[in-house]
């Protein structure tokens, strides 16, 4: 399965990019597994900083399925 990944602020920062798309992704660990192993292991600590929202939902467990889209948000500050 495909699944198209938006980056956003310090997470396109890292990577380098605000959008990829990666194939033969099943859970939200082998996304954030493939997304170091293709960028290189400096995004690691921010994506462990990160929230993460298949398709349009909260999602904290590595074991939860990806597909559609998957949007990485960093912390946000404000009030």
């Amino acid at each position: 399965m495909t699944v198209r990944v938006r980056l956003f602020a310090g997470a396109a920062e890292a990577i380098g990019q605000d959008e990829v798309t990666l194939a033969d992704v099943t859970t939200l660990g082998d996304l954030v597994s493939r997304l170091v192993a293709d960028f290189g292991s400096g995004v690691a600590p921010v994506l462990d900083r990160c929230s993460f929202l298949v398709d349009g939902v909260r999602a904290a467990d590595a074991e939860t399925r990806v597909m559609g889209t998957v949007d990485v948000l960093p912390p946000f500050a404000g009030g």
